[in-house]
């Protein structure tokens, strides 16, 4: 994966506050869930690495070192979920939970 997708936003995204950065995340991760079910594995598959590219960004800025290991935990969960064995046993609804949050938190801001 070394295609950047979002060229433009990676020069941005420091300046988005946590809850941003994840409900963006989450948006990619709605969109892999979205696409999967409606058959289209390409689709997915770019919504997934654009998803995994966010959380890249997300890891690199500095003002959430604090936060790494929930971010970290959270990359290694949705690999797992979406190209591994699914040994965690998450599901679509789980993801849609875990990013609902940062969402309604974000728009709150």
């Amino acid at each position: 994966m070394s295609n950047i997708f979002h060229t433009k936003l990676a020069s941005r995204w420091n300046n988005f506050s946590i809850l941003e950065q994840m409900s963006n995340v989450g948006a990619e991760v709605g969109r892999t869930i979205s696409w999967t079910k409606k058959g289209n594995e390409q689709m997915a598959k770019n919504a997934l690495y654009r998803a995994l590219e966010l959380i890249d960004f997300t890891i690199e800025d500095p003002k959430n070192k604090n936060s790494l290991k929930e971010i970290l935990r959270m990359r290694e969960l949705i690999v797992d979920y979406f190209v591994g064995d699914n040994i965690y046993k998450s599901n679509d609804d789980d993801w849609n939970k875990y990013f609902y949050y940062f969402n309604f938190a974000a728009r709150n801001i």
